[in-house]
């Protein structure tokens, strides 16, 4: 299999690409509707019912794209005997992302909810298929090392959204020219890394095969889902003596249920509970920042921890922090409640797909891509449950409190799981000798 020649391009420079694209496709793409909400809700373009539909739309989006995203290099490769662009794909979900973003500027509430579900769908395009690219140039200049950063960008994007919004409520802006300021800001973002990727493909590149790339790609947080038909064959074929692969899906299931709330309306319920505090504003920057600092923090553990321990600690973690606003409703709390949901927001996702590889490496592809399509529908679920407390005119901050004790529930359930399984296997004692 032959590799592609050397670019000009730095292995730093493409990894802060590719931290860029991440940050433009799930950092704003997926999440800057959370800080933008409560000004959205200020300016009366929408109800907080209304905001759990376009939440869900969004995610809805961001589950489909991930199967297509699983689909596409299979399909291409078949009908064109050449491996899918995926860095042509990858610009194609980010260009999306920036139109779809200043689209919500209209005053049009009834597109509002497609323009969010196609957000999505970019959104997992723009990710899954930077990642590909980014990390088979980085394995070509042999600085995998730098992969870490790729997967900052979550965190930077969600603080890069956080100060735009900020700076939106603080110059009393409206919504639409928050969406038009974020729009525009991505949108130079991704001028630049146009112009980065035309500027490599003027050297000759010849593609690695597709399963170099399938292989690097599962290694990811929030990989796409792999192919449907084998997902069958790997859930009766994987059970260990122990805990099954059932239960530890379930798990990795309720870490998507359990935090969407809290993403979704933690600046809310920080301008409910502290109208007129200076931190107000700096609860989603917060949030990003601890989510960036986790990712770099779990890339620089030791393998040979136990990932189940790690991941009982994460999911306890985000457990106390989903409610933490409301057992102390202060400044305090809702900072503490941002560190606590987003240190291991990424992290979480880094120990779950180590531990599958240590547990089943030859099935490692197919267990990742099923375990990412049940967290997907655990944060399918979250959304409707929240709006259906909505509807029924309990009032918000019964709606919050029942959500979020639910949601924590949920976490606590998990890590007692992942707790249960953390037990000596062969391959960890191997590699720990």
């Amino acid at each position: 299999m032959t590799v592609e020649p050397m670019s000009q391009q730095s292995a730093t420079r493409i990894a802060l690409m590719g931290m860029l694209s991440v940050a433009t496709a799930i950092g704003i793409g997926r999440f800057a509707f959370t800080p933008l909400l409560p000004i959205m809700l200020s300016d009366g373009w929408l109800s907080l019912a209304q905001a759990c539909w376009l939440a869900e739309s969004n995610l809805l989006g961001y589950f489909v794209g991930a199967i297509l995203c699983s689909l596409i290099p299979g399909v291409w490769l078949r009908l064109t005997r050449r491996d899918a662009p995926d860095e042509t794909l990858a610009v194609a979900g980010l260009a999306a992302t920036v139109a779809l973003t200043l689209g919500m500027a209209l005053p049009w509430p009834d597109l509002w909810a497609w323009l969010r579900f196609f957000s999505g769908i970019a959104s997992a395009f723009a990710f899954v298929f930077t990642s590909s690219w980014c990390l088979r140039r980085l394995a070509q200049q042999n600085r995998t090392s730098l992969a870490g950063l790729i997967y900052c960008g979550s965190g930077v994007g969600i603080v890069l959204g956080g100060v735009l919004a900020s700076a939106t409520a603080s110059m009393g802006w409206s919504a639409a020219t928050g969406w038009k300021l974020l729009g525009g800001v991505v949108g130079v973002l991704v001028l630049w890394i146009g112009y980065e990727l035309r500027r490599g493909r003027r050297h000759t590149w010849r593609r690695e095969g597709m399963h170099g790339i399938t292989s690097a790609v599962a290694h990811l947080p929030q990989s796409a889902a792999r192919s449907v038909g084998s997902l069958t064959e790997t859930l009766t074929e994987t059970l260990n003596s122990g805990v099954g692969l059932g239960w530890l899906m379930l798990a990795y299931g309720l870490a998507g249920f359990g935090y969407v709330i809290t993403a979704t309306f933690l600046p809310v319920m920080a301008r409910e509970v502290i109208p007129g505090s200076i931190w107000v504003d700096w609860i989603w920057p917060i949030y990003g920042i601890s989510a960036a600092l986790g990712c770099l923090a779990s890339l620089r553990m030791p393998s040979h921890w136990d990932n189940g321990r790690l991941l009982a600690v994460c999911y306890f973690t985000q457990s106390l922090g989903v409610v933490m606003g409301l057992w102390w409703p202060s400044a305090a709390g809702f900072v503490l409640s941002s560190v606590f949901v987003g240190a291991p927001f990424t992290a979480l996702t880094l120990f779950a797909f180590r531990e599958v590889r240590l547990r089943w490496p030859h099935k490692s592809t197919a267990v990742i891509g099923l375990m990412t399509a049940v967290y997907a529908i655990g944060q399918i679920l979250s959304p409707p449950l929240f709006g259906a407390l909505l509807r029924s005119g309990i009032g918000h901050s019964l709606v919050f409190t029942w959500s979020l004790h639910t949601a924590s529930a949920a976490l606590l359930m998990g890590g007692l799981i992942w707790l249960l399984a953390a037990r000596p296997f062969p391959v960890r004692n191997a590699m720990r000798v």
